[in-house]
Parts: C-alpha cells; sequence; structure tokens
C-alpha cells in the first residue's frame, strides 16, 4: 500500500512502515496528482482533504493526527464512504502548557500575581476544560463560555459578555463559520475595541477567530498610548503569510506551535495508527511509549527557601520558554516574505517535552506549592 504522509508527523515509519511503503510531503504543497494512486492519506492541520485533492482517489483511510477536523471535508469522506480519523485531545497538554508558560512570562514582565487575576475561556472543549482545571487550581478566578456544550446542558458556564471582562481572556474554538454559533471573527472589530488597556488575549485555537486586522488597529492605538494590552498570538488568518505589522507588535508570537510538543505529536501518531489499524483490521503492535527516548530535562529539585512564585515560574520555563519560539519568529521579520519562514519554523521545531517527564523534589515546602506542582503536571516528590 502507498502511504502519503505529513512530513511534520513525527515517528511515522516507526508505526506505518510494516503496512506500507511511505511517501512524505510538505503539508501546504500536496497537490491531487500525488494523491491520485495513494491508499492512505496521513495529514495535519495545514492540508485541506476535500474533493479538489482526492478527487476519485481509491482511498482506504484518511487520518488527521491533529485535535480538529475542521479541514477535513467529512461530508465528502462520507459520501465517497472514506474512512476518516483524528486525533481529539492528542495534543491538549501542548497548548495547555503553552498558555501557562506565557502567562509565566506575562507575570513576571509586568509584575503580577495569577492567583490576582481571573481568567476567561472561549471553548470549554478538551483544550478550554483543561485549562480551566490547571488554573482553578492555580488559585486563578476561571470563567468559560461555551454556547454549545451549555445548549446541552453543561454547568457552571458563563456568557461571553462575562468572559470579556476577565483581566484574561484565552480562546480554545474550532473555526466554524455556520451555525448558530459562528466562531469565524467571533473577535470582530467592535469586540476587540471594547477590550481594556489592561487585558490579555491569548489565541491558539484559529487564526479566523479573530479580525487580525481589527487586532492590529487596536495594538497600533494601545501602541501609541503606551497601554498594558497584552496579545499573545499563536495562530493567525492567512497562514504562513501572517501580517508583518501585527507579529511586530504582539507581545508573544509563535508560527502555530501550541501543540507541538513531541509528546503531544507522538500521541497524535499513536492514535491514528490505532484507528487505521482497527478500520483494516490489522493488529495494534505499537504504542508511542516504545520510541520516545529519555527527554532532556528529567529532575529539579527545590527547598524551603524558594519563594513559590520563582520555584513555579521556573520550572515552567526550564521545561518549555515561550520566548525562545516568539524571538525565532520576530526574527522572521528581518526577511522580506514570512511564508517560507513560518512553514520553517515548524518544519524544524525543536523537541519540547510536557511537564509530567520532570520529576520535582520539593524539600520541606509548604502544600499549597506541593499542590500547584502537582496541578501543572509534574511528578512531585518530597
Amino acid at each position: 500500500m502507498k502511504i502519503l504522509a505529513d512530513e511534520n508527523i513525527p515517528l511515522v515509519h516507526s508505526f506505518f512502515g510494516s503496512i506500507g511503503d511511505i511517501q512524505q510531503f510538505s503539508g501546504r504543497e500536496l497537490t491531487a496528482r500525488e494523491v491520485q494512486d495513494a491508499d492512505i492519506l496521513l495529514v495535519r492541520s495545514v492540508t485541506r482533504v476535500d474533493e479538489t485533492l482526492i478527487g476519485d482517489a481509491p482511498l482506504k483511510f484518511v487520518g488527521s493526527t491533529t485535535i480538529g477536523l475542521d479541514h477535513v471535508d467529512t461530508e465528502f469522506l462520507d459520501a465517497r464512504r472514506i474512512p476518516y480519523a483524528n486525533a481529539p485531545a492528542c495534543n491538549s497538554d501542548s497548548v495547555v502548557e503553552y498558555v501557562i508558560s506565557a502567562l509565566s512570562f506575562l507575570s513576571e514582565f509586568d509584575d503580577f500575581k495569577l492567583e490576582d487575576k481571573s481568567i476567561g475561556i472561549v471553548g470549554y472543549g478538551n483544550v478550554g476544560s483543561r485549562l480551566a482545571k490547571v488554573l482553578a487550581k492555580l488559585g486563578m478566578n476561571v470563567k468559560a463560555n461555551d454556547p454549545i456544550l451549555a445548549d446541552a446542558g453543561e454547568k457552571d458556564l458563563c456568557s461571553l459578555e462575562e468572559v470579556m471582562q476577565c483581566d484574561i481572556i484565552s480562546l480554545h474554538v474550532p473555526l466554524t463559520h455556520d451555525g448558530p454559533y459562528p466562531t469565524y471573527h467571533l473577535f470582530d472589530e467592535p469586540r476587540i475595541a471594547a477590550l481594556r488597556d489592561n487585558q490579555i488575549l491569548i489565541n491558539t485555537c484559529r487564526g479566523g477567530v479573530i479580525d487580525n486586522q481589527a487586532l492590529r488597529r487596536k495594538l497600533e492605538a494601545q501602541n501609541a498610548q503606551k497601554s498594558r494590552f497584552r496579545v499573545v498570538l499563536d495562530v493567525w488568518e492567512h497562514e504562513p503569510n501572517v501580517d508583518r505589522a501585527l507579529l511586530e507588535l504582539v507581545s508573544i508570537a509563535t508560527p502555530h506551535i501550541a501543540g507541538y510538543s513531541y509528546d503531544g505529536k507522538a500521541r497524535g501518531t499513536d492514535m491514528i495508527y490505532q484507528a487505521l489499524c482497527r478500520t483494516l483490521g490489522l493488529p495494534v503492535r505499537h504504542k508511542a511509549a516504545q520510541f520516545l527516548s529519555e527527554p532532556p530535562l528529567s529532575k529539579l529539585a527545590f527547598t524551603s527557601q524558594a519563594d513559590s512564585r520563582w520555584a513555579l515560574n521556573t520550572a515552567i520555563q526550564a521545561c518549555y520558554d515561550v520566548r525562545m519560539d516568539s524571538w525565532r519568529m520576530k526574527a522572521l521579520l528581518q526577511r522580506e516574505t514570512l511564508g517560507s519562514g513560518f512553514d520553517a519554523l515548524r518544519r524544524n521545531y525543536p523537541v519540547r517535552r510536557e511537564f509530567f517527564n520532570v520529576k520535582v523534589q520539593l524539600k520541606n515546602v509548604d502544600s499549597d506549592l506541593f499542590n500547584k506542582f502537582r496541578a501543572l503536571g509534574f511528578k512531585t516528590k518530597n
């Protein structure tokens, strides 16, 4: 069998090599001609899978090693009776840790304590709900909005207007253009204009959820007033050709890599491998744990003399310092064009491991600090 696989899917040969012949491709450059004689198609979110790409190709399976399916025309695949699968929640912890790293940096930069802040989470699915639980355990006042889940009976959700009043707003919704609650330009010009000059806006879901031009105008105005309005963008409209002026203005800028932890990507590959095995009736012979190497950082230790805030920020940033990704992204401003550099950063992304890989030894620290480390996902030891 011929297996077409995105070059950014890790461990693809380890998982799928015994099933067929693997040919890798650049996610944005895959053509219908390449797909025509393929049996299995493995993609990430940058590849639009629809009738234009697939045509009448005799595909036996389409797998997306990502949490969402908004880049896949599932109605077309259903009509063609082509089985498909995605990897829900595979990189949820990676995105949560990205947000936490960003807040860790901003709390130091602007000198505030997380427990003194409120955060509004828009979208209460796998990522949003996990983030809410972690941040609540860190002492933050958490509010969440998800009208679809609210209609389904989910409790303790609030209106978008209530979320808009929070000190920090973090977006975790799929990109939809229709239905009762479309999210395309959910944060449009009026909503962006209503944001206060001391708020933080974070987007790690889809670029089109925010009107990027309206956001740029807001930041230009706020910059002129020297306000403390902060924006963290991992996703952009018209990727990879992001708005140069917006890139320069945001506090933290990254190339759609919030979910790019190696653990999360490997988990996604594992989930799609298992789905393919079920579809083809093959035995499951592999697990991601077989192939993951030892993490570069495995132990940290803090004593009773450690300031709690310093200890948490030190551990978070030792595992993942989002500033490094932002510096690399902003270095693209030296180029005439941004698109190729954006994709190169994604293609050559360094190995990043999740917090659970690190054991933190805490000697005679108070229970509150111990519990916060556990909430973040670190392995803890007294």
